[in-house]
């Protein structure tokens, strides 16, 4: 018998290396006026680590926007220079954090091995990882999509357990379609989405696969939610640039 769970939507905007933290709280502090009366719906922003603590204590404990970090890493503490773990993360007010994005991998050699050592330190801390994969255009192009997809998940995943990973979130980001205005096309998101789903209850259990949230990262904008929202084993939205004004990531939460 298939289980049904009812998945709660998540839209998570990811400010990347954008705004001061003067000008997050003020983003942050409107985004919480347009968002008032919205329910059925998680909503989470993701500012640099220097404005986590800004926004939450300007945001308040129970406030309906929840925070995130972008990165994360793989230690409590030590001689890092630089480097900010997930017990300090969560004491910032953090309930989220991003792991593996695109430009992460791109630009800071983060491999399947290190997105997997940080989702543990995510979930050690009691944080909610964002676990982001996808492939390039030219690995699409090479039809290997699926392939890129399946290492991607079981290299990162190694080694968890069934029990560990209920609070994880997928977030399928087709590389190309990052910060480009493409989009992946409905039957491209469906399929994939739907291969994810599958491959979560082939490697784990159908119940997990079930409850998990697969979000779709890639271009998504105020034009385009509804018609992504729509589309089966679609749970949310990771968006980029259309999150950095709050007029318009309330349009994509108001979906």
């Amino acid at each position: 018998m298939t289980e049904i769970a009812i998945r709660k939507p998540l839209i998570a905007g990811n400010w990347k290396m954008y705004k001061t933290g003067t000008q997050a709280v003020a983003a942050a502090k409107q985004l919480a006026d347009l968002t008032q009366g919205v329910t059925g719906v998680d909503i989470m922003i993701a500012p640099t680590a220097l404005s986590l603590p800004l926004m939450a204590a300007a945001l308040g404990k129970d406030a309906q926007v929840r925070l995130g970090a972008q990165n994360i890493y793989p230690g409590t503490e030590g001689a890092f220079t630089g480097e900010v773990s997930g017990p300090m993360i969560k004491d910032a007010g953090a309930d989220y954090v991003i792991i593996g994005h695109s430009e992460r991998r791109q630009y800071f050699g983060e491999t399947d091995e290190t997105v997997g050592s940080k989702i543990r330190a995510a979930l050690d801390a009691g944080l909610i990882p964002v676990m982001c994969i996808g492939e390039t255009e030219s690995q699409r192009d090479a039809d290997k999509t699926f392939f890129i997809l399946d290492k991607q998940v079981s290299d990162g995943l190694k080694g968890f357990d069934l029990g560990d990973l209920n609070s994880l979130v997928l977030a399928y980001e087709p590389v190309w379609a990052i910060g480009t205005g493409k989009t992946a096309g409905p039957e491209q998101v469906k399929e994939v989405h739907g291969f994810l789903r599958h491959l979560i209850k082939e490697k784990y259990a159908e119940g997990l696969a079930a409850k998990m949230r697969i979000l779709y990262g890639g271009s998504v904008k105020p034009g385009n939610i509804k018609d992504l929202m729509h589309i089966e084993d679609v749970d949310g939205a990771l968006v980029g640039g259309a999150s950095l004004n709050p007029a318009d990531f309330n349009k994509i939460i108001r979906f």
